[in-house]
């Protein structure tokens, strides 16, 4: 079944619909599988067990209900749950006790900005039971210097010197046949314009300087300067930090599936999709949920990402703040409380600047 959340429920009539919120919600609030009996007592109007049976085959035949095992209930497949979080969640209030956690943990603002995004992760994690992920902004420290090293034919450093006294060495493949003094008419290209400007601003204004003087530059110097803008711009491992906190929680909540969650956590540790992690929130304001296999980063583990990007004074994402947990996570808890961080951490950083 491939149709989409608003054809779906359209599809259900007004009992269908009831048995299906019902059933997802007890669901996520036990984890198992639940039958027809326990669904007579909690619909509104009075049905039989073999009435709400029916319905659930019909559900199941839509691809929205699966039989685990020998188990005489059912459970959501993701397909359901997709449907269930678009178009019958009802998410709640941010609770009084959930608030007060997140404004006590991070309401004071006389610690640096790095120690702040790590209590962000703890409270997360520590109020959710679940993992919580807080991917840093990309550092904004201007420019002081730029250097290219060669290291062998294939292999060339980029030295950049930053204002605040921060040096980072990063490793990149050159254009064939480059040569020290390619390399040197590069570096004075970039030095010009590099003094006082960011990574980020520095990139913009080199593609600019570029267009207008590409006669300036020989093949292989504008080769080599196009290859450090694109070294600088992708290389999230040195850019971006991305925290996790509470994997024992998953670790808990998955016990059955150990060695999927440990690769989850193998690839968040390695900060393989750290930029996209970032990406997936880019289009638009506000919570966005991804279930099981929807992103590829949690496609192994079958977990949900409950996660919302923060933005600084200028109204620009710089950053996100997440929830990992089982796909049975209570959504309609977690969606407001990473809202409301997400909201206060944004607000807390553009502060300080």
């Amino acid at each position: 079944m491939t149709e989409q959340p608003a054809t779906l429920i359209a599809e259900l009539d007004a009992r269908s619909r009831e048995v299906f919120r019902k059933l997802v919600e007890s669901y996520l609030e036990s984890g198992d599988p639940v039958g027809s009996r326990t669904l007579t007592r909690q619909l509104t109007e009075q049905v039989s067990a073999a009435t709400i049976r029916n319905v659930m085959q019909d559900l199941e035949y839509l691809g929205l209900l699966q039989s685990p095992h020998v188990s005489a209930g059912r459970i959501p497949t993701q397909q359901g749950l997709r449907l269930f979080v678009d178009s019958l969640l009802e998410v709640s209030d941010l609770a009084g006790d959930d608030r007060e956690m997140i404004d006590q943990t991070l309401g004071t603002n006389h610690t640096d900005a790095a120690t702040l995004l790590d209590r962000v992760g703890s409270a997360l994690s520590g109020i959710t039971q679940g993992a919580s992920l807080v991917l840093t902004p990309k550092s904004e420290a201007p420019v002081r210097h730029i250097e290219f090293v060669s290291l062998a034919p294939d292999r060339s450093l980029v030295v950049l010197v930053f204002a605040d006294g921060r040096v980072e060495n990063r490793v990149f493949t050159p254009p064939p046949g480059q040569t020290p003094s390619s390399m040197r008419e590069a570096a004075n290209f970039i030095n010009a314009v590099a003094e006082g400007r960011t990574l980020t601003d520095l990139g913009r204004t080199i593609a600019d300087e570029i267009a207008k003087r590409r006669q300036e530059l020989d093949t292989l110097a504008q080769t080599l300067v196009e290859q450090g803008i694109a070294v600088w711009e992708n290389e999230g491992e040195q850019t971006e930090r991305l925290l996790v906190r509470g994997r024992a929680n998953l670790l808990a909540e998955n016990a059955g599936d150990i060695d999927l969650v440990r690769s989850l956590f193998d690839d968040l540790e390695r900060k393989r999709d750290i930029a996209e992690f970032l990406e997936l929130t880019q289009e638009g304001e506000g919570v966005r949920i991804f279930i099981g296999s929807e992103n590829k980063l949690f496609s192994l583990s079958g977990s949900s990402l409950v996660v919302s990007p923060y933005m600084n004074a200028d109204r620009k994402i710089i950053g996100a703040v997440g929830v990992i947990g089982p796909t049975r996570l209570n959504y309609g808890r977690i969606v407001p409380i990473v809202d409301y961080t997400a909201q206060l951490v944004g607000k807390l950083l553009s502060d300080r600047t």
